[in-house]
């Protein structure tokens, strides 16, 4: 399982940057650039919510994608040692980015 690093705040799953899911989908289906991919699994955090997910944040996960393009997509499941989702401020999943996507 890769290593995930997320620094998507605005992101209901994220607890320190890292996230409470044990998996998640990145999107991207034709994607040939970073900005052209996005975190599926994003859900915006309004007021104080939390995630109701009662696991713990890890630093691994497994992870879906469909960036078929990206060097680290064996048969739509991320290879990489480390990713990197990014996102700032994010409101919607297309916001967010797989900052590790090579094409």
């Amino acid at each position: 399982m890769p290593e995930l690093k997320c620094t998507v705040q605005t992101c209901v799953h994220n607890k320190q940057y890292y996230c409470d899911l044990d998996h998640i989908q990145v999107g991207g289906e034709h994607a040939k650039w970073a900005d052209e991919t996005c975190c599926d699994s994003f859900e915006e955090r309004t007021g104080d919510t939390y995630s109701n997910v009662t696991g713990q944040a890890s630093a691994n996960s497994s992870i879906r994608c469909e960036a078929t393009e990206c060097r680290y997509n064996q048969s739509c499941k991320c290879h990489a040692g480390k990713i990197s989702v990014e996102g700032g401020d994010a409101c919607q999943c297309r916001e967010t980015e797989c900052a590790t996507f090579c094409c």
